[in-house]
């Protein structure tokens, strides 16, 4: 299929080793980010960036502060990279075969060499994997096509979300990969409270949903919806919201964890003859459908075109 942007095909069927692989790296590399970064809220000092070479932790403080240093996933050398601010540089190879288990040893390693002082909760985060990173053979699955094309796809999808950000006066987060579910968002705040979650739920989510936000992201695929797709979805859900209508018409309303979500699958989006526009429309009308609903003050956050000075 070829399309306006382009952009490449890609699959979650066939390819859910490489993308668990993938992910597996991604959560070694943000554990690290989480223990050393200073907090920030919402867990938005825990996430990973898109760049020119791939994925990235970014900037990571150390030493006091006197240092930084970053661990990137180098897409176009298929290598782990770790820098720093001293000028130091080490790398290793992503072979075909490389385990999860020897990814974490030679990354640990690496920060031993720099003098970075880190330890993690070494096990990963909501995968159904009881095993700690050190123990993890039967994933080396790493491809080097399957990686490329998801970070071009992300590099685009990044560019996109960055434009529907600056339409919004309101507090924004940044454009993120969170590694827990591996999704790149956005997420914009109506600057309102939103309701106490039950003491039972789980810390990560007691900050993330502490006050009313409508998200917006890309993800890969999994079981329950097996493509890659974009999403949108409100917090507080108001009642209603389903009923809303989306653009395009082939976006829809889905239950998620028992509320709705907005559904655009890429699939649907390479159909379009214009696909930024396609994904810029449907991630405005999920937005409208939760602000409408939820009674944020629209006009109030809405940025205005700027004429020429």
């Amino acid at each position: 299929m070829s399309n306006s942007a382009p952009l490449p095909l890609l699959t979650y069927k066939g390819n859910e080793q490489k993308k668990m692989t993938l992910h597996l790296f991604l959560q070694i590399m943000g554990k690290i980010r989480l223990r050393l970064t200073p907090r920030k809220n919402h867990w938005w000092y825990v996430t990973e960036y898109v760049s020119t070479k791939g994925i990235t932790t970014g900037s990571i403080p150390y030493n006091e502060g006197l240092d930084t240093f970053e661990v990137t996933i180098n897409v176009h050398q298929h290598q782990l990279e770790v820098s720093n601010s001293k000028g130091e540089f080490a790398s290793f190879p992503l072979l075909h075969g490389l385990s999860i288990s020897d990814f974490y040893k030679q990354l640990s390693e690496f920060l031993k060499r720099f003098d970075i002082p880190v330890s993690i909760i070494d096990k990963p985060f909501d995968l159904n994997i009881d095993q700690s990173f050190g123990e993890i053979e039967e994933y080396h699955h790493y491809s080097e096509a399957y990686t490329k094309d998801f970070w071009r796809i992300l590099l685009w999808v990044d560019g996109i979300f960055k434009a529907f950000s600056g339409r919004f006066y309101g507090k924004t987060c940044p454009v993120h990969l969170y590694w827990h579910s591996m999704d790149l968002a956005v997420t914009r705040f109506s600057g309102n409270l939103a309701p106490a979650m039950p003491a039972t739920a789980r810390l990560s989510d007691k900050d993330a949903y502490s006050h009313e936000c409508i998200s917006f992201g890309f993800w890969g695929g999994d079981e329950n919806l097996p493509e890659p797709a974009f999403y949108s979805y409100t917090y507080p859900s108001p009642e209603g919201i389903d009923l809303e209508p989306l653009k395009p018409a082939t976006a829809s309303w889905v239950s998620s964890n028992g509320s709705p979500m907005a559904i655009l699958t890429l699939n649907d989006l390479l159909k379009s003859t214009a696909p930024r526009t396609t994904l810029l429309d449907f991630l405005e009308s999920a937005y409208m459908a939760g602000a409408q609903k939820a009674n944020w003050d629209i006009e109030k956050l809405k940025v205005p075109e700027l004429h020429t000075i």
